[in-house]
């Protein structure tokens, strides 16, 4: 099946289109874009810069794809946007290309939801079946793993890392890590506990959720020091593919850790 292209949009010759794509009335591509079999932009929508949209995408009006980066050391470096497949881009979402002093990719995962109003800076890495609410802001080398919820009007700190199945409320401000499977909040957010509910409707058993709950609680509310914090969960959860993975996680950070 052929792409179907409106006929008031503007497409590059050098742009590729892989088959049964929609692009709708004055959408415009430019440059070396490719665009996967299944995926719609429904109109008013711009692609540009070496950028790959992945399979069954949906990119809804004015959104702005792969535009170069909002960092003045760029001096128009070749870099990249790579978005995965099944996600939905609503409208005003703008999402850019990656700038120096990274691994040069802007990444996007698989499955996931950006409401309106959301921003994306460059050289951010986001999982798969994260939900960025409306005017979520994220800026430069932000990393958020997979199953992640970020509520409305978030500004996220440039470097700062948010764990898997960790859960942001509204209009916080987040300038350290937030481990995995936790929930924070507040204008400095704090940690409130475990993400419990998500947690739950993600299926996660009552034994693996027990444990996560203990882990936070030594780690975060017994007079320790993380060190020794850190040894002490492991030696209680060795066998826990959760908390040991909250403990990769906080061993890792460089911005330090939200408590």
């Amino acid at each position: 099946m052929k792409s179907k292209i409106h006929p008031s949009a503007i497409v590059d010759a050098k742009a590729e289109i892989d088959s049964n794509v929609e692009i709708g009335p004055f959408c415009i591509i430019k440059g070396g874009v490719k665009i996967k079999k299944g995926t719609k932009l429904l109109s008013n929508v711009i692609v540009e810069g070496i950028t790959e949209i992945g399979e069954n995408c949906v990119f809804h009006p004015f959104t702005s794809i792969g535009f170069r980066p909002q960092d003045l050391k760029y001096k128009a470096e070749e870099t990249r946007l790579v978005v995965g497949n099944g996600n939905i881009v609503r409208e005003y979402t703008s999402i850019h290309r990656a700038s120096v002093g990274g691994d040069s990719v802007t990444s996007i995962g698989d499955n996931n939801f950006l409401m309106a109003y959301v921003h994306v800076a460059h050289d951010c890495k986001i999982g798969s079946n994260v939900i960025l609410t409306n005017a979520a802001t994220l800026a430069g080398h932000i990393v958020v793993e997979d199953h992640a919820y970020i509520g409305g009007v978030v500004a996220i700190h440039q470097f700062t890392r948010i764990g898997r199945y960790a859960m942001v409320g509204g209009f916080s401000g987040i300038g350290q890590d937030i481990p995995p499977y936790m929930i924070a909040a507040g204008a400095r957010a704090k940690l409130f506990g475990p993400n419990t509910i998500g947690l739950q409707r993600h299926g996660f058993s009552e034994k693996t959720i027990n444990e996560i709950k203990k882990a936070y609680k030594i780690l975060f509310r017994e007079k320790r020091t993380l060190k020794d914090a850190l040894k002490r969960v492991q030696e209680e959860f060795p066998s826990s593919t959760e908390v040991r993975h909250i403990v990769e996680f906080i061993e890792k950070n460089k911005r330090g850790i939200c408590r």
